[in-house]
């Protein structure tokens, strides 16, 4: 007689047994998760389940997970088919931990999504993720943000997903590099040139230039997958504001733009709105949040919406706004052709002016603290690598 698929292996009990066979103390934050796994009849409904192993995010502290407590969990995970995402972010694992994720990755068949977030790693660790992509067929998406990667790993990563078939969405912000020679972007754009499967590709925080956004615009005028592309928080100027308008003349892939915390200013968010009013008509989510840009670049912004209805998502808080912009922005609010959840402003008036008011809205509204109880809806463009299953259209 045919086992029942539909009956789960006890995730708890396995992780006692892995645990008393390796002589390893049992983690008490992956012994509850792993509880509340088996005891979710919703959950054992699914295709599959998450298993959110984050050190952050708890109302009490907890024992952060280490890198001897991987190796069980390891073990439970190698004959439960049924977890396809793990989310190990802001735990205390270094390169050691790593490697043992990545050694299990390599063999494993079933997971497509791993999160890594915030685990310092370090160079070597993210050496061993690269070499784990140029084996694994199945993982989809990737999250290694501030783990504090170095120049060679991010070099290597680039290389590996160039014969990578599987791999949507990666998440490399925050790298520690010395150079000023860009060298990691330069390698990231041939890789993009080579029109991987990727769709989501973070790059915040990689001191990147416009020398650097050129390249990447060089590549992407050849790429036809890449949905979402994450430059926030780097030193992009009106130069390289200019380089990604001219790609957004051609482009007609990109969804999402993030360029927050970048110093584009007014000529910079010119160049962008021309490329919105007159040209593009795929991009639908653009963040220019503290982008140096004043009165002018915001109204040219606004004058972009009003002539593109395929823009739906913009984020522009941060800013210097002036009597015309806080005027150009409530009217699009107020006429409803920008949703009050598709934006980070909300209009109001003082004495018969208008004047707008933060929200806490954005493209990483919910990235770091994601919460623990639900999943997020993907309608407010927030990154799916927190999220949302990834896919062709996000």
């Amino acid at each position: 007689m045919a086992q029942d698929t539909a009956v789960r292996p006890d995730l708890h009990l396995h992780y006692v047994q892995a645990c008393q066979k390796l002589g390893q103390p049992e983690n008490p934050l992956i012994a509850r998760v792993l509880q509340e796994a088996d005891e979710n009849e919703e959950i054992r409904c699914t295709k599959g389940i998450t298993l959110k192993i984050a050190g952050n995010n708890h109302p009490v502290p907890v024992q952060r997970v280490r890198d001897d407590d991987l190796g069980a969990l390891a073990s439970v995970l190698s004959h439960a088919a049924f977890v396809k995402g793990l989310d190990l972010a802001y735990n205390v694992l270094t390169d050691a931990g790593a490697e043992t994720m990545a050694t299990f990755l390599q063999r494993n068949t079933s997971l497509v999504h791993m999160r890594m977030t915030g685990n310092k790693i370090g160079d070597q660790g993210g050496m061993f993720f690269a070499s784990m992509l140029q084996r694994n067929s199945t993982l989809e998406k990737l999250d290694l943000g501030d783990c504090d990667l170095g120049l060679d790993c991010l070099i290597a990563i680039a290389r590996a997903l160039i014969q990578n078939k599987s791999l949507r969405a990666i998440n490399l912000n925050r790298p520690l590099l010395y150079s000023q020679e860009e060298e990691t972007t330069v390698h990231i754009a041939q890789m993009l040139k080579n029109n991987p499967p990727l769709v989501e590709l973070h790059l915040s925080k990689h001191e990147m230039k416009n020398f650097g956004v050129e390249r990447l615009c060089e590549a992407l005028q050849e790429n036809s997958s890449l949905r979402y592309l994450d430059l926030s928080c780097n030193k992009i100027t009106a130069d390289g504001a200019r380089f990604l308008g001219e790609l957004l003349k051609h482009n007609q892939s990109l969804v999402i733009l993030d360029l927050k915390a970048n110093r584009i200013e007014d000529p910079g968010a010119t160049h962008l709105s021309e490329a919105l009013s007159l040209h593009n008509r795929t991009l639908q989510a653009l963040s220019v949040v503290s982008c140096s840009i004043t009165g002018k670049g915001l109204t040219a912004l606004s004058n972009a919406i009003k002539s593109n209805m395929i823009l739906s998502h913009i984020y522009i808080w941060g800013n210097t706004f002036d009597e015309d912009a806080c005027m150009s922005f409530s009217e699009l609010v107020q006429s409803g052709r920008l949703k009050p959840n598709c934006t980070d402003v909300a209009p109001f008036q003082v004495d018969g002016r208008a004047q707008l008011a933060e929200l806490s809205h954005g493209l990483h509204r919910e990235y770091y603290w994601a919460p623990r109880h639900r999943v997020v809806a993907h309608s407010a463009a927030n990154a799916s690598l927190a999220l949302v299953a990834v896919s062709e259209y996000l």
